[in-house]
């Protein structure tokens, strides 16, 4: 049974953090992640010239997993005095989570943190600047001042904050197009950070195979930027869709993109 370890605030008093620098088990690859496996891996793409990437793990998706979604909406409405505590906690644990990372010697770190539904954030712009603003800022800087890329994966319509998140040291971000619009894509982001646009996985399957190819050559011609770059993500997650329609995307993709 999976339950919400700070469900009750009581708990919190004798809560400890596990330490990032321990090996655990991964939550995304369900096996022991050991940080002295992953440096040799590290240092063997190196050698091949490869990307180098670091996992700092969950952000605001962390408080709600510690306690639980209702009960972390009821903290930020009431303005829970021991929400600052917790978010706190937080930092410490990212903090030397990234710290870690920037001592391996990593390009870039990925962060990922759902604050966005369908149609807004999950908690108002304003509380987002009160609350968790800083603690992005603070862990942010810390990878760019070391020449550390950082892309930030956060699902929804987060347009409200993302000249925050921008302001913050975001170099990438991953909008979906099913949920912002194109021509807010292109006015917040253009020119400021890396798009990996996120193609709407909900209707990809449905598209007429020339829709595809018009959807995707209209995307590079509104959003493409030398300066900030464009990248892109098409999940195809069953097998809804028929195979031509991924023909389609990924010849229209290397005709216009390579």
């Amino acid at each position: 049974m999976i339950e919400n370890p700070l469900k009750d605030w009581g708990f919190f008093k004798t809560y400890k953090a596990p330490d990032p620098l321990s090996n655990r088990i991964s939550e995304f690859q369900e096996k022991i992640f050991n940080w002295n496996e992953a440096e040799y891996e590290l240092r063997n793409q190196r050698k091949e010239r490869k990307l180098i990437w670091g996992n700092g793990e969950r952000l605001f998706d962390r408080l709600y997993f510690l306690r639980g979604f209702e009960n972390l909406m009821i903290d930020f409405a009431t303005d829970n005095p021991n929400l600052p505590k917790l978010i706190e906690m937080l930092y410490e644990y990212e903090k030397k989570l990234i710290k870690k990372w920037l001592d391996i010697g990593v390009d870039i770190i990925w962060f990922h943190t759902d604050i966005g539904t369908q149609t807004g954030l999950m908690i108002s712009p304003q509380m987002f600047r009160r609350y968790l603003k800083d603690m992005y800022k603070d862990l942010f800087t810390l990878c760019r001042k070391k020449g550390v890329h950082v892309y930030l994966s956060s699902d929804g319509n987060i347009i409200d904050i993302i000249d925050d998140l921008i302001d913050c040291g975001i170099s990438m971000h991953d909008p979906q197009t099913g949920a912002i619009k194109t021509e807010d894509i292109k006015k917040h982001y253009k020119g400021k950070i890396c798009i990996y646009l996120d193609i709407d996985r909900q209707k990809l399957p449905y598209y007429k195979p020339e829709e595809i190819e018009k959807t995707i050559i209209n995307y590079i011609n509104e959003l493409n930027s030398e300066q900030g770059g464009l990248m892109f993500l098409a999940g195809i997650v069953d097998a809804t869709g028929p195979i031509r329609n991924i023909e389609v995307l990924c010849e229209t993709l290397i005709k216009n993109c390579f």
